[in-house]
């Protein structure tokens, strides 16, 4: 067992990563970092939790121990934007992302040896684990589906303009997966009571736009959901029963339409 990541392998061709689910930050870092970076923040707080049916799936789980705010595991390894011309939250973030300081000195980015040395320590290993399981599964079933699961504050001045919607699904505009695959996604969309948009301020994050390869049997799908969907939005980050009780079957849905068409 890691303590860089948890990972459990599972029977299905159905792969859960979680890259942003770690709070730790090493004893190394923490008397240069404020509060606001102890805690964590824009951590993707409970998907594991909100996760736990696709157990039943047979699915296999990947997901960080370690804080973003050390290293982002769903930011490119050369620290390139994802999204030109927006604002950028990069591989060893320097700012929560409603641009609170995460370190005492004000620091405004990393030193290149030290960024180096996070990226070899922690990104390197969690991406070594997906790349084998993404080849063990394909190598048994000749398909695989890459679920990337995220969860997002709702409003990011900083980022965003007005609320995000509630779901949001990316696939690098179709790049990442079968047509037929977010065809059936959209579909359950369409169903449900929750605001959702495709491929809209959210089209994927590294995982899915460099694992994503449909012409390889390996299809990749991110959700992007709104933490007041199951949780509050604020410190100490608690799990909302209700809204979660009424959020996981929609998600469950999701990622059902989607292996359904592997």
């Amino acid at each position: 067992m890691s303590d860089i990541f948890h990972f459990v392998p599972g029977s299905a061709p159905l792969l859960i990563s979680i890259p942003h689910l770690g709070s730790i930050v090493p004893d190394e870092l923490r008397p240069s970092m404020t509060e606001v970076g102890l805690r964590s923040g824009d951590t993707d707080w409970h998907l594991d939790r909100l996760y736990a049916f696709a157990e039943k799936l047979g699915a296999s789980f990947l997901w960080a121990r370690y804080s973003r705010y050390v290293v982002d595991l769903n930011r490119p390894p050369n620290d390139e934007s994802l999204y030109p011309g927006q604002a950028k939250t990069g591989l060893c973030p320097t700012h929560t992302f409603d641009g609170q300081p995460l370190y005492a000195d004000g620091r405004d980015h990393i030193p290149d040896a030290e960024r180096d040395a996070r990226r070899a320590a922690y990104w390197d290993p969690y991406h070594a684990q997906l790349r084998d399981e993404i080849e063990r599964l394909r190598a048994i079933h000749g398909k695989v589906l890459l679920w990337e699961a995220h969860s997002i504050a709702s409003l990011i001045p900083r980022l965003f303009e007005g609320k995000l919607p509630d779901l949001n699904i990316g696939t690098s505009s179709g790049a990442s997966c079968a047509p037929a695959m977010e065809a059936a996604v959209r579909r359950e969309l369409e169903a449900c009571d929750y605001t959702w948009a495709v491929n809209g301020r959210f089209k994927g994050g590294y995982i899915t736009r460099h694992y994503g390869a449909p012409q390889r049997n390996v299809h990749a799908i991110q959700l992007e959901m709104c933490q007041s969907t199951y949780m509050e939005e604020r410190h100490p980050y608690a799990w909302r029963d209700g809204e979660a009780a009424r959020v996981t079957p929609v998600v469950e849905r999701l990622v059902r339409a989607a292996f359904e068409q592997l």
